[in-house]
């Protein structure tokens, strides 16, 4: 869906949309299982920049919800991770603070993001805002084990023949230490 600015320049959009699996790209580790529904608003909203410039920006204001599937971080079996989130979103014309000398960033001014041509797609800040509420890595359990390094096979359903891999001679000086303290 395409949120055009000569639209909002009428009347603020209102929507409701149903996105199935992989309608939207996800990228490779992350898979929507379930419908991805979110409803919310989109309106203009005028900045004055001196006398005679005014930036006309896109404000998203809505919420979303679906269900993913992500690999484990350890032994990568699949892992179903929900999400829900609420977002309030500010697009500026790509361009408009080009051309400024270099000025520190502002909280605020760090949370806007800038569109090209007539408008925004909806997709794409549905996109960026289901990457953002992903944790930066899934277990599929607190104690899982993961995959052998030697041999690849998942610790959780089967065991290996494999030696454990010698120990790392620069740790040793640390082992010492713990031996020490401990007793």
């Amino acid at each position: 869906m395409l949120i055009v600015i000569a639209e909002l320049e009428l009347h603020p959009i209102d929507f409701q949309e149903e996105f199935p699996p992989d309608v939207i790209d996800l990228g490779a580790d992350a898979r929507q299982t379930t419908v991805l529904k979110t409803s919310g608003r989109a309106q203009l909203v005028e900045e004055h920049h001196g006398k005679r410039k005014v930036i006309k920006d896109i404000r998203l204001q809505g919420d979303l919800a679906t269900t993913l599937e992500l690999p484990c971080a350890r032994c990568l079996d699949p892992v179903t991770q929900s999400v829900a989130r609420t977002f309030d979103l500010l697009y500026r014309p790509l361009g408009t603070d080009a051309g400024n000398e270099e000025l520190s960033v502002t909280a605020a001014e760090a949370e806007i993001g800038y569109y090209q041509g007539e408008g925004v797609l909806l997709e794409d800040a549905l996109r960026e805002q289901v990457l953002l509420a992903l944790p930066l890595k899934v277990v599929c359990r607190e104690n899982c084990k993961g995959l052998c390094p030697t041999c690849g096979k998942n610790r959780n359903t089967e065991g290996c023949s494999c030696a454990p891999p010698p120990a790392d001679p620069r740790w040793s000086p640390l082992k010492d230490l713990r031996e020490k303290l401990e007793h």
